[in-house]
């Protein structure tokens, strides 16, 4: 990834855009990037029990397919929808929240219920919130579900670029995730080498 040069967000969408005039369909990106992300814990945490934090764009999209694929390995997986489920943003996002919001191996857990929970039972945290999409300063439900990651102590993985994290610049947006590992796709985006303190290991 590092090898083919840094990019910022707009390049990136543009990037989708023409690979999806190339024939290869949104569904499938999305498929490959959250299977990636399941490989890459499997690996280096086997089967903990797994939290991910999915936002209503492709990045959360990423993390439900990421839950499904580590559902299918038998690891306990919880997701969070950070937003309102009705108001997924794309197409192929809310496929995928159709398939997991059925599946039972699969607990759904609302941001509300894990505060008072206080995480207790999970070991490992993925952040598939916002990614690239991050707009500004971190409003809520977001800027709640980020305090609560960071007050966890538990290893992150961020999917693409830790959620608050402006992926152009490394600038903080109000508030971003402290990432363990954040997992770029495609190529590295110019902002995370400027903010190691949120992005760590940069794989």
């Amino acid at each position: 990834m590092r090898g083919l040069g840094e990019i910022d967000s707009e390049e990136m969408g543009r990037l989708d855009e023409e690979t999806e005039k190339f024939g290869v369909p949104r569904l499938l990106l999305m498929e490959n990037a959250g299977s990636s992300v399941a490989k890459f814990i499997l690996r280096t945490f086997g089967k903990r029990r797994v939290l991910i934090f999915c936002g209503t764009g492709n990045n959360g999209g990423d993390g439900l397919v990421a839950a499904r694929h580590l559902a299918s390995y038998g690891v306990k997986v919880g997701v969070v929808m950070v937003g309102d489920p009705s108001k997924i943003r794309t197409p192929e996002a809310r496929l995928n929240w159709e398939v997991v919001r059925k599946m039972e191996s699969v607990e759904k857990i609302l941001l509300e219920e894990l505060e008072k929970r206080e995480g207790k039972g999970w070991e490992v945290i993925v952040d598939a919130m916002l990614g690239t999409g991050v707009r500004g300063s971190l409003r809520e439900p977001y800027l709640s579900a980020v305090r609560w990651i960071n007050r966890s102590g538990l290893p992150v993985v961020a999917v693409d670029t830790p959620t608050g994290l402006d992926p152009s610049t490394g600038a903080i947006c109000g508030g971003a995730v402290k990432a363990t590992f954040t997992l770029p796709f495609h190529r590295m985006k110019k902002g995370l080498p400027k903010a190691p303190h949120h992005t760590s290991n940069l794989l």
